[in-house]
């Protein structure tokens, strides 16, 4: 190659040089200019506080802590962390909104770490990191939110079994609101995206809005149990027994009736490996209501819900709870109610 053909040359390789230098330059640019990756992209996020190694300083033991939304109970609280020996805790949830770990740590205290896992997809169920913490944790809380979400995301998955084999394990499992929701063997999943009300599930029981489903965790202590929160803030009775009522028209002649458990705001039942339980009340005149689902029949005719006497009893701070059977020692209150026409009486 003569000189003039080696410039010639020289001087193409410079220019695609320059090029490509300001192709990637502009590329840069325009990544650096694009917002970061939304939590909804991501299939899973994670908060730590505290030391996340080392033993629980004391004995671990199995109970159930089922809290009615809102404000949660401190001595309930106390009650959880103690069943935990004071270890580790592993908080779950699918939307985000504020952090759990923080108030365990610095709010509550008494534990040595807490790790919220906020899963995004269905994907994040078989993250190694997630399911490992599961394995270690000495006690698990799950959150409020949605319960539709949660059903999605982990119904037949290794968080599911994960939680199985946690209380088997002996450790306690804690569920606040929506977190409450799942633990029953059957569940009001909201699969629809409403809420259902008293109103509307009084009037069509047997309907697409009373989403009732079940498969998901498996609980000795709950089986045969539909568990509901926020519930006399929110006048849930009437949709508590929609759900008793669909919820029984699809098992076996044969099978035992249901019962519901509603838990008012801000109130928690505390349960015990051998199924006692007591009441930590928010406020007096608060408690737990058990409805038994013996007074509905199992039908799943059109129409509003027909039920000569449903039996519910309130439980307080002097009661003990027995479940899974839901019989109640000292109650709050006993009332009968019956159903017809859209609406619930109280019965003399």
């Amino acid at each position: 190659m003569c000189k003039k053909e080696r410039r010639i040359a020289e001087a193409g390789e410079r220019g695609l040089r320059v090029y490509v230098r300001e192709i990637v330059t502009g590329l840069a640019v325009m990544l650096s200019a694009m917002p970061a990756t939304p939590a909804a992209a991501r299939a899973l996020d994670v908060h730590l506080e505290g030391d996340p190694a080392g033993p629980a300083p004391a004995r671990v033991s199995g109970g159930l802590l089922l809290i009615g939304g809102g404000d949660h109970s401190a001595d309930a609280m106390r009650w959880f962390i103690a069943k935990a020996g004071h270890g580790h805790i592993v908080i779950l949830r699918a939307s985000q909104h504020g952090e759990a770990s923080t108030e365990f740590v610095r709010e509550i205290g008494g534990v040595l770490s807490a790790e919220t896992f906020v899963t995004h997809a269905r994907s994040a169920s078989r993250d190694k990191h997630l399911l490992e913490a599961l394995r270690k944790a000495d006690g698990v809380f799950i959150a409020g939110g949605d319960q539709a979400r949660y059903l999605r995301r982990w119904r037949g998955t290794p968080i599911a079994e994960a939680l199985d084999a946690h209380v088997r394990a002996g450790k306690p499992l804690a569920g606040t609101s929506a977190g409450l929701a799942i633990l029953g063997e059957y569940v009001y999943g909201a699969m629809d995206g409403q809420s259902l009300t008293s109103a509307q599930g009084l009037a069509e029981p047997y309907g697409k809005g009373t989403t009732i489903e079940t498969g998901f965790l498996h609980l000795d202590l709950l089986k045969g149990v539909i568990p509901d929160s926020h519930f006399t803030q929110r006048g849930r009775l009437g949709r508590l027994f929609a759900f008793l009522a669909k919820a029984q028209a699809s098992r076996p002649a044969s099978a035992p009736p249901l019962i519901g458990i509603g838990i008012d705001e801000g109130v928690a039942l505390a349960v015990e490996p051998d199924g006692t339980g007591r009441v930590y009340p928010a406020a007096p005149g608060t408690g737990v209501s058990i409805a038994f689902g013996a007074g509905i029949r199992r039908s799943k005719v059109p129409g509003p819900l027909v039920a000569a006497r449903v039996q519910v009893k309130v439980a307080g701070p002097q009661s003990v709870v027995h479940l899974p059977s839901g019989e109640v020692d000292n109650p709050l209150s006993r009332q009968d109610y019956s159903a017809g026409g859209g609406t619930i009486t109280p019965l003399p």
